[in-house]
């Protein structure tokens, strides 16, 4: 789904920090919003932690920083990280010219089921979401 010039794909789920989930196959792949990324400008930096790295709820695991932002990444359940997108260490841009493909970046193995019910998901839910989200950054789009 387009709203105002964002893609927010229908089938993804969102966190309130604008990164997005995709479950496949008992993994979680996660990755910075089509949003996120634009609003950033370019990304010139990924941390990206080691396979195996524990993850809690709502604590940082990872930064991404561009030329004029630096963001946490926070965990949005329990568990580990599978597997980092190691291309992102030579072309942190993949994330500004592909966010929900070759510019993903990270693989979580959630411990038990992960629970996603406080994340956005739906069209009607991110299109209210987005909306308060665009009144709220109006100044830094408009800039």
């Amino acid at each position: 789904m387009e709203i105002k010039g964002f893609n927010l794909p229908d089938d993804l789920y969102y966190d309130e920090n604008h990164f997005w989930l995709r479950l496949e196959n008992g993994v979680v792949v996660m990755g910075m919003n089509d949003f996120s990324q634009k609003l950033a400008g370019e990304i010139v930096y990924v941390q990206l932690p080691d396979d195996g790295k524990v993850l809690k709820p709502g604590k940082k695991f990872a930064k991404v920083e561009s030329g004029k932002w630096l963001g946490k990444v926070l965990a949005p359940f329990a568990g580990e990280v599978a597997s980092v997108n190691e291309d992102l260490e030579t072309d942190p841009g993949l994330i500004n010219s592909d966010c929900y493909g070759k510019g993903w970046m990270y693989r979580l193995t959630p411990k038990g089921t992960p629970d996603l019910s406080h994340l956005i998901h739906g069209p009607e839910a991110v299109e209210k979401w987005m909306m308060s989200e665009l009144e709220k950054y109006k100044e830094e789009l408009e800039g």
